[in-house]
Formats: structure tokens, sequence, C-alpha cells
């Protein structure tokens, strides 16, 4: 389970079976263990810090022999308004990278268009319809940005490349790249803390977002405990 901050870690500790925690620490991060179910990971801010802080997890547990089943980022986030108002929960059917790329007299180019990598992870259909059942939340695509939209017409333009996006945030892709060269499914959960668009601190309800945060990753719990991507789910799905 990778967070960027110790907030939201603590925001999806809380929901988690009260058992106890403890700490293992990596070279460069710091698991903690709640029983014999989760680590969570306060990853860091970014899609680069997050790949590393993951990628470390990960190899870690591989070479252990015990491999992770699943890799969950969570955490705020903006949502695009009307339909991800401040408050709601967001489950990711599309994981993309919106400013990894080139800028061109024609407008953005993807990664994609200029003959590497790749910009969108796609999490399993199953695991994102149950989850997102389970939560109350909506299920959408959610943007990953390393420069946070402070404008109208940044979140236009956004929109216009993403019509499908209901969020963004700031480290699911990176959480999602290391998770794919392991070959582990991964999910992205966030709720809504501000909208995208003019950046207006006083609008923000970080609070409410944790709050939400907990909540819905308590009705989630069950789903991600029981899920099980060698079973009648297919992780390689869509």
């Amino acid at each position: 389970m990778a967070t960027a901050v110790p907030a939201e870690r603590d925001a999806v500790a809380r929901a988690w079976p009260r058992e106890p925690v403890t700490e293992t620490r990596l070279p460069g991060v710091t698991l903690h263990r709640a029983g014999e179910t989760c680590d969570l990971l306060a990853a860091g801010v970014g899609p680069a810090l997050a790949a590393a802080s993951v990628s470390a997890a990960l190899t870690a547990a591989a070479l252990a022999g015990a491999p992770y089943d699943l890799v969950v980022s969570a955490g705020i986030a903006g949502g695009f308004a009307p339909d991800a108002p401040v408050g709601s929960l967001v489950v990711a059917d599309e994981i993309t990278a919106a400013d990894l790329g080139a800028e061109t007299a024609d407008g953005f180019l993807p990664v994609t268009e200029l003959g590497f990598g790749a910009v969108t992870h796609r999490p399993p259909e199953s695991l994102v319809r149950e989850s997102a059942a389970a939560a109350g939340a909506r299920a959408g695509v959610v943007l990953t940005v390393s420069t946070v939209t402070g404008t109208a017409a940044r979140a236009a333009a956004l929109r216009e490349r993403h019509p499908r996006a209901l969020a963004e945030a700031m480290e699911g892709f990176g959480v999602a790249e290391a998770a794919a060269a392991h070959g582990v499914p991964v999910l992205e959960i966030r709720a809504v803390s501000n909208p995208v668009g003019p950046r207006d601190r006083a609008a923000w309800r970080i609070g409410e977002a944790l709050t939400a945060l907990t909540t819905g990753f308590g009705k989630l719990t069950p789903v991600l405990t029981s899920w099980n991507p060698y079973g009648p789910h297919d992780p390689h799905e869509r």
C-alpha cells in the first residue's frame, strides 16, 4: 500500500483492522506492517520518488521469497468538477501520466507518440468494479502530474485531452510503473480534497478528504484481502 505522505498513510491505517504495527526499514523507505496482510508505505511526493520507493519494497519482498499480490496507491487528489466533487472517492480504471511527453507547436505529444515507453496502466477491471462498489466510489481516469494544476486554462486543457479524467494526483503512475516492472497488479484510490483549477488554498478540504479516505478504505478492505489475482480474476484483463 503506497501513499505519498504520512498523513495519507495514517488515514489508510485507521481503516485497517486493529493489529499490532511493526516497522521494517529498507534502503530509503520504512514499511509499516499491520498484521500479516498489509504493508503501508509513505512513498514520497511525485512519480519518480513513488516509483523508487515502491520498487524498493517490491524488490525486497521478491528477494525474500514473499512477493506482493497487489499494490495500491492511495491518497488525496484534485477532482474535476462536477464529476468528482470535494469529499468524493475515485477509483482509477486508468492511471495515466498526463505530462510525460513533449510540447510542440501543434500542442502536447505524449511520450508514446514519440516512440517511447507507456503513459497508461490499467488496473484489473474486476478489482476496479468491486472496489468502486464497496467504497461508494466512481471509476474513471486518474491523471498523474508532476506539476499540480493551478489555472482554469490548464484544467480545461487536461480535460480536453482526457475527457474521462476524474482526478489528478502526483504518484499513481510512478507506483504503477514499479508494479508493472514486477508483474504485480495495481489499484489507485483517491479522495478529492480540492477542485482541479485555479489554486485556492481556502477551498482545500484536506481533513474532509482524509476522513473520506479512511471511511472508504474501511469498506474496501474486505475486497482487497479477499481478491485473488490467480483465481477467477485475471490480472491482465482489460
